[in-house]
């Protein structure tokens, strides 16, 4: 044993080494001076000089200017007040809007106007009128003022002091403005990247309902949802998070609806996150929900824009990633995940009937296979006793034991799922329907399952389906394996132990402080849009309670007014 672990180590085992003998060839080591090495993070300083030579160095050398092909520093002469000042324009090419750069900044900065030909030592700054005599508030010229009150055009212009945000402000495409003798810059808006335009959902598809989703840019999230909400007391708030990436994140809520405490705790969470990147809104669910280890989704992601301003208008709190076209709602509970959103766009008898299928169509796949087992296993004598023999005889040529039938067709229906979305589109569907098939009838055929085994497995895929929300989708399905293990060991003894552990489990936790389980477990508002069953429109009168809102009620006990005065 000892010389099988003696050659494993020395022909097998990886050992990492600290020295590579890498080698530059003898006409790159002349260039090495050239590269720009940046400073120790302790003595890089943090405020703008007024010297620009330094300011330039120093972001030379913090973006590697001889290296990056993309950053672009243009210097230029700015004129103000018939002077001429040495100026720079720091930028990403591809991230900003060349028109918008020349039109609303050089042109107005270099070229002599009226605006930049002033000569008078003096301004007047304010002037009014006190008690008939007319005082006129005079100030000498201020350089930095004039400069953004007169010579910069662009609309969103903010002044700035330290590096840091400077950096920022280019690395999110904008242009930074320097200029000599002045400690300030100027972050200038101009960004021109491609985005992908506004389409219609892929993942959450509805018959009657909004067909626009949210995309990847942060700025076009939020107006979306601006222009559908369209109330004053609508905040967004912006934070980043990630040390390197510095991942911008919009945090929406109803100033007047949602309860402070939990805005604060949203806010918390994002702002007390160490990490070096975020790319995400995936990656974020999973550092700011309660239960790092649950299965079940804590969190509501959406594409939809209705969806979303549909539970802010509840009290929620909605998260934006930048870079990512799904939408955080915070809290979410069970019976947002089985809901769809169009469901409060039919008549509450229709919609009810839909939960209801779905409710069923859950039951069904999570348990459907463990029950089979269970019952074919242990339990023959609740089976009628002809379908009972159709089994038997079904099964007589099947060689293996029924937990490898099912395992075996479990396992093969995921293989053909994850195969039918890695495909390219126009065959992705043909995979899943033909795969589905001839494996079926192939394994039919050869005695490897019964061919009642590939209903039940059918069924419970078909039901899966109906599941609205992806994330409890994929847990309903690994719960459903572990029904199957139960059920075979056990039989309805051992699905029991199970439903009441996982019972346990989805009573005890918690999203964001609101109870997981409700309304199942939890009483809640019967006139309320949380409840699962819906109630008539007209009688939805309170938000849920587990939300504490500011606002209990969403509308009036008679909000069909015109039938009160009609009558």
């Amino acid at each position: 044993m000892n010389k099988i672990k003696e050659l494993y180590n020395k022909f097998i085992k990886y050992h990492p080494t600290e020295n590579y003998n890498f080698f530059l060839q003898t006409e790159n080591i002349k260039n090495i001076a050239k590269i720009p090495v940046s400073p120790a993070k302790d003595l890089e300083p943090t405020n703008f000089s007024d010297k620009l030579s330094e300011n330039l160095d120093f972001l030379k050398f913090k973006y590697n200017s001889l290296i990056n092909s993309d950053i672009v520093i243009r210097e230029f002469v700015l004129t103000a007040q018939n002077k001429e000042y040495n100026a720079a324009l720091i930028f990403i090419d591809g991230m900003v809007d060349t028109a918008i750069i020349n039109d609303s900044v050089l042109h107005p900065l270099m070229l002599r106007n009226r605006a930049n030909t002033y000569t008078g030592e003096k301004q007047v700054v304010e002037e009014f009128n006190n008690n008939d005599v007319i005082i006129r508030k005079i100030k000498n010229f201020n350089l930095d003022k004039y400069i953004f009150n007169h010579l910069i055009p662009q609309t969103d212009t903010k002044k700035i002091e330290k590096y840091e945000d400077g950096i920022s402000g280019i690395n999110m495409g904008n242009c930074l403005l320097l200029v000599d003798t002045l400690k300030v810059g100027y972050d200038i808006d101009v960004k021109g990247f491609k985005q992908r335009s506004i389409s219609s959902p892929q993942n959450e598809l509805v018959v009657r309902g909004s067909q626009e989703a949210f995309v990847e840019n942060i700025r076009t999230n939020t107006s979306i949802l601006r222009r559908i909400i369209n109330n004053e007391n609508f905040v967004i708030e912006d934070c980043s998070v990630g040390t390197i990436s510095k991942t911008k994140i919009a945090i929406c809520y109803l100033k007047d609806i949602a309860n402070n405490d939990l805005v604060a705790e949203v806010k918390y969470r994002i702002n007390n996150l160490d990490v070096d990147y975020l790319i995400s809104s995936g990656e974020l669910e999973q550092l700011i929900q309660d239960s790092s280890y649950s299965l079940f989704p804590q969190l509501i992601a959406t594409e939809r824009p209705d969806k979303t301003t549909t539970h802010i208008l509840e009290g929620r709190v909605a998260i934006i990633v930048n870079g990512s076209p799904y939408v955080l709602i915070a809290p979410g509970v069970l019976s947002d995940f089985l809901s769809s959103p169009e469901d409060t766009n039919y008549r509450f008898q229709y919609s009810n009937m839909l939960r209801l299928i779905r409710l069923i169509a859950s039951f069904f796949a999570l348990f459907l296979p463990g029950i089979y087992i269970a019952i074919t296993t242990y339990h023959h004598e609740l089976i009628p006793t002809e379908l009972l023999f159709t089994i038997e005889a079904a099964r007589e040529t099947v060689p293996f034991p029924t937990i490898f039938e099912i395992l075996l067709m479990e396992v093969s229906f995921e293989l053909i799922r994850e195969a039918g979305i890695r495909v390219p589109t126009p065959i992705g569907p043909t995979i899943g329907i033909v795969g589905g098939l001839i494996l079926g009838d192939a394994a039919v055929s050869a005695n490897l399952v019964s061919p009642i085994l590939i209903i039940i497995v059918a069924i419970t895929a078909i039901c899966s389906f109906s599941i609205p929300d992806l994330s409890l989708n994929f847990a309903v399905r690994i719960c459903r394996f572990l029904y199957i293990i139960l059920g075979y060991m056990a039989g309805f003894l051992g699905i029991a132990v199970g439903v009441f552990l996982q019972i346990l489990f989805i009573c005890g936790l918690k999203s964001f402080g609101c109870p997981y389980a409700t309304p199942y477990m939890v009483s809640n508002n019967k006139c309320s849009s949380t409840s699962y069953f819906l109630p008539p429109i007209w009688k939805r009168e309170k938000r849920s309670s587990i939300f504490a809102p500011k606002k209990k009620y969403s509308q009036g006990k008679f909000s069909m007014l015109w039938k009160r005065s009609g009558n």
